[in-house]
């Protein structure tokens, strides 16, 4: 704890015992990092000859890989629900760069607002930008739902959605009932596979949490798909499509393929498609869920196994022909169409 007449700078701070219990609960709770043990196991794989005589056998290196932050990520996951308006709690300029970002993949508009967090907020937080922002959104685009993440700004000087999004209601900038998920998403952690990842499992848990005692395993009889950070539109219409054609139900949980995708007959949509929020309260009831990214969806994975007792098929990106049919075959053993 800081005292006013003993303020420490970085390392003697971090160094106290409150900080480092502090960051070993972020770790666990948040990052969703590997055991101490197997980060040692591959470290020590890494200095042997073995490693050596792989590492030497590249025949390309990508020094900057493409990736981006999680708040990003966030964005997309959201985009893909029905009449949901992305809301980063951070700066303004990171949604510009989202926006931008998408703009030029897509070549479509897309909506996204943040609460334009200051100097002022950086130093005594974010809250009066959520109780605003937030009131704003919703009466100025009316969506049915609004999606919470953060930037790196919020993250570091700790601004606490839950709290912040539950006095805006009680403020009345939205209602008490009101959709409002959300996401921490830093940065500095993850990448924006991350980001979509956390904000996937905020939506989940704030719809299904609370509300699992009348759901049942397979009640529904429709499968879940989730895609995961996916931005090649086609993919997601070529599932369908398999699916359809073999009489499969189910439902695709994000599906921003209409919202990213709308005709150019110069009316603007502002929302589009997307999955409906009655199919997400009632996702627990299917038979079974399928992560077709599952490297890049832990958090996702363990929600779905341990809140909705799903059990979560070992697969394969369906990339390719022997992927594909992989997925398919497993798709046809839980449903038992062909």
């Amino acid at each position: 704890m800081q005292k006013v007449d003993d303020i420490k700078p970085c390392y003697p701070l971090f160094r106290q015992d409150e900080y480092k219990e502090s960051l070993a609960n972020k770790k666990a709770k948040f990052e969703e990092g590997h055991a101490a043990d197997k980060v040692q196991e591959i470290f020590n794989w890494t200095t042997t000859m073995e490693y050596r005589e792989l590492n030497f056998q590249r025949e390309a290196l990508t020094v900057n890989p493409a990736k981006a932050c999680q708040p990003l990520g966030a964005v997309l996951c959201a985009l893909g629900f029905e009449k949901t308006l992305p809301y980063v709690h951070g700066s303004q300029g990171c949604v510009a760069y989202f926006r931008t970002y998408f703009n030029r993949h897509f070549r479509e508009p897309v909506s996204c607002v943040s609460d334009s967090m200051t100097e002022d907020a950086a130093v005594f937080g974010g809250q009066k930008n959520m109780i605003d922002g937030l009131e704003n959104a919703k009466a100025m685009y009316k969506p049915e739902m609004i999606a919470v993440s953060t930037t790196c700004m919020a993250e570091v000087i700790g601004d606490d959605l839950n709290a912040f999004i539950t006095n805006t209601k009680k403020a009345g900038g939205v209602p008490m009932d009101y959709p409002t998920p959300y996401a921490h998403t830093p940065s500095f952690v993850g990448s924006h596979v991350t980001g979509w990842d956390n904000m996937f499992e905020g939506i989940m848990r704030y719809f299904t949490l609370n509300t699992m005692d009348d759901k049942e395993v397979g009640k529904n009889g429709k499968i879940n798909i989730v895609p995961g950070f996916e931005s090649y539109l086609g993919n997601y219409r070529v599932i369908h499509r398999m699916l359809d054609e073999m009489g499969v139900e189910h439902t695709m949980l994000s599906d921003p393929t209409e919202v990213l995708d709308t005709p150019a007959d110069g009316e603007f949509r502002m929302y589009a498609g997307g999955t409906k929020l009655d199919e997400v309260k009632d996702a627990p009831n299917a038979k079974n869920t399928f992560l077709l990214q599952p490297m890049q969806l832990e958090k996702t994975k363990k929600y779905v196994e341990t809140t909705w007792k799903h059990e979560v098929p070992k697969m394969v990106i369906p990339m390719g022909l022997e992927s594909t049919d992989e997925f398919l075959m497993k798709v046809s053993e839980v449903t038992g169409k062909e």
